[in-house]
């Protein structure tokens, strides 16, 4: 007994320990504070609202001026022939440029919003990976013709998202036509004797667009621009391209861009469609459905008037682009979020009651999944 009282005395009274354990934790709180503080807002009681994005310009030698003179990229460098407007692409993600979120990239906001950003059933779905990719584009030379995989494909060989797409045409030169399809139906075979001669472009459907129109692109659809056309293009996230023809040009290096030819023969539909342009009628003041598939919906907005949206039901995120005009969007009681001709917002998916309000005519494109 006398050992353990001598050995007791020894150790530090109850109240010392409890000093040590306050200096501590005082330490840690203050350490957190400093380290996480920049972040901290995130965390604060603040409401979702429609975000913004940095637009992300691509340089390419296809690109043009018109994205910077006529749809308000008047910080796009020279030739650029893709603005990015919500992206969730590697080495690609957006970051958000309006509100208390600002500079948070579009990664960061979903793990911490997971549902009430994109939609629960979207982030069962997806995950924390944004499932579609928007773009403002203006090709002032020809593209290369090209294909994309389709999921199972994409996810075989390269671990990745196929690609379904749309394209909207905002302008045009006069004749301006791009690629889309086939003529008549081939096959494999026919392809590569083709392209061993030199012939492709005889099987090729040129097809002549004007603003309005509307082209899908399912996996598997040979495809590419001409040039003189302006357009908005909606997609899954993927950057999974198959070119099958440059034009003989060379790229950046000097060096003739890479082909794809082996994949591309593996996922290409040969078959001729009757029609590749989507049918539909403009409706003033009301959606008109474009394009519904399982990637993405998309409907044309035209209005003159204040038109109210309801997506109590909807459980998804919502984009709008811009073609022209300039509007408000109005949400939460009266607070509004303006967008102008190439603007691009995201409408978080626990906002479900907000109201278009133009301040001219104004035409936009409405996504969602």
């Amino acid at each position: 007994m006398e050992f353990v009282s001598q050995y007791t005395k020894q150790l530090p009274h109850e109240e010392d320990l409890l000093v040590n354990f306050a200096v501590y934790f005082q330490y840690w709180i203050s350490f957190l504070f400093l380290y996480y503080e920049p972040n901290l807002n995130i965390f604060m009681d603040k409401s979702l609202y429609p975000l913004r994005f940095h637009p992300i310009y691509k340089q390419l030698i296809w690109g043009g001026e018109k994205l910077r003179e006529c749809y308000g990229k008047t910080d796009a460098p020279e030739k650029t022939g893709e603005s990015w407007e919500i992206s969730h692409v590697e080495d690609n993600i957006s970051l958000v440029s309006n509100g208390f979120l600002e500079g948070k990239s579009l990664e960061e906001i979903i793990q911490i919003y997971k549902g009430e950003l994109v939609g629960h059933r979207i982030f069962e779905r997806f995950g924390t990976r944004f499932p579609l990719l928007t773009k403002f584009i203006h090709s002032n030379d020809d593209l290369s013709i090209q294909v994309h995989p389709g999921d199972k494909y994409a996810s075989v060989h390269h671990g990745e998202n196929g690609k379904t797409e749309m394209w909207y045409i905002l302008d045009s030169e006069k004749d301006a036509q791009l690629i889309v399809g086939f003529n008549r139906d081939i096959d494999r075979d026919i392809l590569l004797e083709i392209l061993n001669d030199g012939s492709l472009k005889e099987v090729l459907h040129f097809e002549k667009v004007s603003e309005g129109d509307v082209i899908f692109l399912p996996e598997g659809r040979i495809h590419a621009l001409g040039p003189g056309i302006v357009l908005a293009e909606i997609q899954q996230t993927s950057d999974m391209t198959y070119r099958i023809y440059d034009w003989d040009r060379v790229g950046q290096d000097g060096k003739p861009r890479e082909l794809h030819i082996e994949h591309a023969l593996n996922v290409l539909d040969y078959k001729a469609h009757a029609s590749y342009k989507i049918n539909y009628h403009s409706v003033l003041n009301a959606p008109v459905n474009l394009v519904e598939c399982p990637y993405f919906s998309t409907q044309l907005i035209h209005i003159d008037k204040k038109l109210d949206r309801d997506y109590e039901t909807l459980d998804s995120f919502v984009i709008y682009m811009c073609l022209d005009g300039d509007l408000d969007i109005r949400y939460a009681d009266e607070s509004r979020a303006r967008l102008s001709k190439g603007d691009t917002i995201l409408i978080p998916a626990v906002l479900k009651d907000f109201s278009l309000i133009p301040n001219q005519d104004s035409s936009l494109l409405e996504i969602y999944l």
